[in-house]
């Protein structure tokens, strides 16, 4: 599994199912699975970006936070921390993105 497949199975497996995650959007569970083994290079971009979609990430997003990964070896939660404090879904998913946008400008001021 690619750094890409890593941090898409995270995503996807913090939502809950792969299985329900896929067919919720119009994929194959068999075409995930395959994505998230096979390495996320060997998709077609169309499915890469129906899954991104879904996620709420772009594409440059998530190489961006694979390439993280790669460099940490591991996906981090923001504030882990966070004091007892309960976070929704939707706010690990805002957390997730500003994540990958910090990234992405840290990537920019290193170029």
């Amino acid at each position: 599994m690619d750094a890409k497949a890593k941090v898409l199975a995270e995503l996807i497996d913090r939502r809950g199912s792969r299985r329900a995650f896929a067919e919720s959007i119009g994929l194959p569970p068999t075409t995930l699975q395959s994505m998230l083994t096979r390495g996320v290079g060997r998709a077609s971009i169309d499915n890469v970006m129906k899954v991104c979609r879904a996620l709420g990430i772009t594409v440059e997003q998530l190489e961006s936070m694979a390439q993280s990964w790669e460099e940490n070896r591991e996906i981090g939660t923001i504030a882990a921390h966070h004091d007892g404090e309960d976070w929704t879904e939707e706010e690990l998913e805002e957390i997730e993105r500003f994540k990958a946008f910090v990234r992405m400008k840290r990537k920019q001021r290193q170029e």
